[in-house]
């Protein structure tokens, strides 16, 4: 399946971004007067090969959980039972993601791909159901995937194995196709895991070869000591495992978490089929980093939802080339930034959409 998606992905079709481009310069406003908007539907066209692309709706929210070994570390105050218990609120529909999401009118799907402990009693509804559209479904859906209760710590031994995470990755593309042929027009990430974020540090170090502490942030708001004993923890584990960024499945095994290698086979699944995914924060971006070095052209399906507080995710973005559509100081996770930029995205396609040319309108030009 891996290999098979990867091939599908394609560079961005200049003929449509051209005609978008031109577009722009009929439509009734000054030339580049909505700035970013507008390189973003001209990169919207190129991904959909078409002018003006698809409105990107519905929207579909997709929230991979999973539980680290790292966790033993010390690199978190919270309890590794939170995770589980999250996914219950979720399901329950009363998380920060769900509020926004209810905003939004996008769909939530909860990917339990590698919890470590129990989950909360689930209304047989709301187990393994179908896709939901965007606005549809009355309560999130959620999806049993697990590959294994958890990772191994990390900074002992490879967190995975290939073939781990190679399942997870295959998750991810199971999901980004099943939520696109039930609908979605764009599919944003999301995510949930205690200690998540040590991870991902350790994969954006991987990937952009920044020094660990560069890449290493608070995550929940750690202390000072446990903040230095986090990046003592993703220091070692790259020392230890010294992964290639050129062998992006050995990376993940070695320092990665299921809910990000989950993520990346999301992103090489929407690409594939030419959706686009709009990114939430530093966990969605390590997957990123992880997604484009399988498949160099999937970042043209990329949209940076948010800058994240966290270092890494700035860090991220940058070897992306990807500029951030919000930044509020945000570092919840879940994919609250991204339903937020939501909007954005949405409002940049619509332009080339509804606005008039100048000639239909009878406005004069300069």
């Amino acid at each position: 399946m891996l290999h098979t998606t990867i091939a599908a992905i394609r560079p961005l079709d200049e003929p449509a971004m051209v005609a978008a481009g031109e577009l722009h310069g009929r439509l009734t406003k000054p030339a580049g007067s909505l700035g970013v908007l507008e390189e973003l539907s001209v990169r919207l066209a190129g991904l959909a090969r078409a002018c003006p692309p698809p409105l990107p709706e519905p929207a579909a929210v997709a929230i991979f959980a999973g539980d680290h070994g790292v966790h033993a570390q010390g690199v978190t105050p919270w309890p590794q039972e939170v995770t589980a218990q999250m996914i219950g609120n979720f399901l329950a529909g009363g998380a920060v993601v769900n509020a926004f999401a209810r905003q939004a009118g996008a769909s939530v799907t909860v990917v339990d791909v590698g919890v470590a402990t129990p989950l909360p009693p689930v209304v047989p509804a709301q187990a393994d159901g179908p896709p939901g559209r965007a606005g549809g479904p009355t309560r999130p859906r959620l999806v049993a995937a697990n590959v294994r209760p958890g990772t191994r710590d990390l900074a002992v031994t490879a967190a995975l194995t290939r073939d781990e995470a190679l399942a997870a990755v295959e998750t991810g593309i199971r999901i980004a196709r099943e939520l696109i042929d039930a609908g979605a027009g764009i599919l944003l990430t999301g995510d949930m895991g205690i200690g998540n974020t040590t991870p991902a540090a350790a994969l954006v170090a991987a990937f952009t070869g920044v020094d660990p502490a560069e890449a290493t942030g608070r995550g929940t708001g750690v202390d000072d000591p446990t903040y230095a004993r986090k990046i003592g923890v993703v220091r070692a584990a790259l020392a230890r495992h010294t992964p290639d960024p050129t062998d992006p499945l050995g990376v993940l095994a070695a320092v990665g978490g299921l809910e990000h290698a989950a993520l990346a086979g999301l992103i090489l699944g929407a690409a594939a089929r030419r959706v686009p995914v709009l990114l939430d924060g530093v966990i969605a971006v390590s997957a990123a980093l992880a997604a484009v070095a399988f498949a160099p052209d999937a970042v043209g399906a990329l949209v940076a939802g948010h800058r994240s507080a966290e270092p890494g995710a700035t860090v991220g973005l940058r070897h992306l080339g990807l500029d951030p559509l919000i930044d509020l100081g945000l570092r919840l996770g879940e994919g609250t930034g991204a339903l937020l930029a939501l909007p954005v995205v949405t409002g940049a396609v619509r332009v080339l959409h509804e606005v008039a040319t100048f000639d239909s309108a009878g406005v004069a030009e300069k």
